[in-house]
């Protein structure tokens, strides 16, 4: 992170497998970090725009968006393109969407241009000071990724336990550790792997289950895994929070996701001295 640069604490929410329940996970722990008094963006890096869907953001085609800001490629660029999410109180005056269109694919044409990967970084520049930035990424380590990358703090990954959904992980570790300083971004750090959608009652995920502290060792937060449960869905569906849910399961989930974000804001404390 550039010392003259002014940012908020960015969290990048990425895995190397699609459908793994990643954006969900984004957007659920955005609602923690709200119910938890925190003003936080939640940038929508994926052309799906499946962010600004399920926090009840979305924007046509012509309006600001995320790719217009990058291709900018100027200094606050994202500040006009910024909007509240369509939540209820406490929500819609503690999250902003960034939100995304189908054309911020229109941006992976111009990965050789020169600096190309830091163009999201200096569009978010001045615009998050202060608060907590959720980036929501593509399954994908291409270009709109990189650019992620170059912009966060820290890096999140939720995890299937299944064979490909462990894979997509350890891809993400290993890409980081490689690139990280040549995407000019030295100290990136990844800040945990947590397990997500797990179904215990299957053997499959019990013994993927088995595997991770092996695999993942100090990164795996294995105290606050997501289990998969119908009322996820649901919520996801109607684009609410957990919290707005009357199912039980909701709240249990919520209580996890409250659980992760206080331990995140330790983790900027602790970057921050």
């Amino acid at each position: 992170m550039a010392a003259d640069e002014e940012r908020g604490f960015r969290i990048c929410v990425m895995q190397g497998k699609g459908g793994s329940g990643k954006t969900e996970f984004a957007k659920n722990l955005a609602a923690a970090f709200a119910e938890e008094g925190e003003d936080v963006d939640v940038a929508d890096c994926d052309p799906q725009a499946n962010s600004s869907r399920r926090l009840a953001a979305e924007v046509d085609e012509g309006e600001p968006s995320i790719s217009e800001a990058i291709k900018a490629s100027a200094t606050g660029a994202a500040w006009d393109a910024y909007r509240p999410c369509g939540w209820p109180e406490p929500y819609a005056s503690r999250i902003r969407v960034l939100p995304a269109h189908f054309d911020l694919e229109n941006r992976l044409v111009e990965a050789g241009l020169p600096g190309a990967h830091l163009r999201l970084r200096k569009a978010l520049t001045g615009c998050d000071t202060g608060i907590i930035s959720l980036l929501d990424c593509a399954p994908s380590l291409a270009h709109l990724t990189q650019m992620a990358l170059a912009s966060a703090d820290v890096i999140l990954i939720p995890v299937e336990p299944e064979k490909d959904g462990v894979k997509g992980a350890l891809r993400v570790i290993d890409f980081v550790q490689k690139n990280a300083a040549d995407l000019g971004n030295p100290d990136l750090r990844i800040a945990g792997v947590v397990p997500s959608r797990v179904r215990a009652e299957l053997g499959a995920h019990a013994e993927q289950l088995a595997r991770m502290p092996e695999l993942f060792g100090e990164y795996l937060w294995a105290d606050v895994a997501i289990p998969e449960r119908t009322a996820i869905k649901e919520a996801a569906d109607e684009a609410i929070p957990l919290r707005a849910s009357k199912k039980k399961a909701a709240h249990e989930v919520a209580d996890v996701f409250t659980v992760m974000a206080r331990r995140l804001l330790t983790l900027r404390a602790e970057l921050a001295a």
